[in-house]
């Protein structure tokens, strides 16, 4: 278990210790931007397999045991947040890494993003949350406790360095859209039904597809299978 405590630690040291930080705006001075984005995406991969690594040997430590009833409920919460990385993934925003720079003209705030700006991280922190409840024992704890805390931290990250790198151009942006899901649309800063029919079909069927994907061989991938 120390193991895996560590790998976590790593992993979270890597991205809340630089990623977002002052810090990582002077390594960028220092080694270049293309540098530092190689270097911190072989150091998250590296970290990323050790704590996949660590998990798959963790002696099993029970804690609320596997909450198997509740896997009824956890399907369709999956199928939302394959939609959300799916679709986040799929959708051009000033958010994702290396898209920054459509923050030097004007932003047009379109599709996922009217729903929010980091949909990838909210899809991604809704599967590690929906993960964390279910399985109930210490390791799932960590390792997907771990990915909810990255996820939900670094949607605040993100808009942080943004904000410093490009003041009042990432303000207009920051104010058409919203970082938690929806609060721009209840808001009235945005609307849902434009947002729905810019996302189109492709992207939620590809989203399906992906789940569907997921289901049949999550027991082949994970030793776990979905039931």
């Amino acid at each position: 278990m120390a193991n895996l405590v560590a790998a976590a630690a790593l992993f979270l040291a890597i991205h809340f210790g630089v990623s977002g930080t002052r810090l990582r705006d002077q390594l960028v001075r220092v080694v270049g931007d293309k540098a530092f984005r190689g270097l911190f995406a072989l150091a998250s991969i590296v970290g990323l397999i050790w704590l996949i690594r660590a998990y798959s040997v963790a002696p099993y430590i029970r804690l609320w045991g596997q909450l198997t009833a509740l896997e009824p409920l956890a399907k369709p919460l999956m199928l939302i947040a394959a939609a959300f990385v799916v679709i986040g993934i799929s959708t051009p925003s000033p958010t994702t890494a290396g898209m920054e720079s459509q923050l030097t003209r004007d932003v047009s705030v379109r599709g996922m993003t009217r729903i929010t700006r980091h949909p990838f991280l909210w899809g991604t922190a809704l599967w590690a949350f929906v993960h964390f409840v279910i399985n109930g024992d210490a390791a799932s704890g960590i390792v997907f406790g771990s990915l909810l805390l990255l996820a939900t931290v670094g949607t605040t990250s993100i808009d942080a360095k943004r904000r410093r790198a490009y003041g009042e151009r990432w303000e207009q942006f920051a104010r058409q859209t919203s970082n938690v899901p929806f609060a721009a649309i209840l808001a009235g800063r945005n609307q849902l039904v434009p947002a729905l029919r810019e996302i189109g079909i492709v992207r939620p069927l590809l989203a399906i597809a992906v789940f569907a994907g997921l289901f049949l061989l999550h027991g082949r991938l994970f030793g776990a299978p979905l039931t």
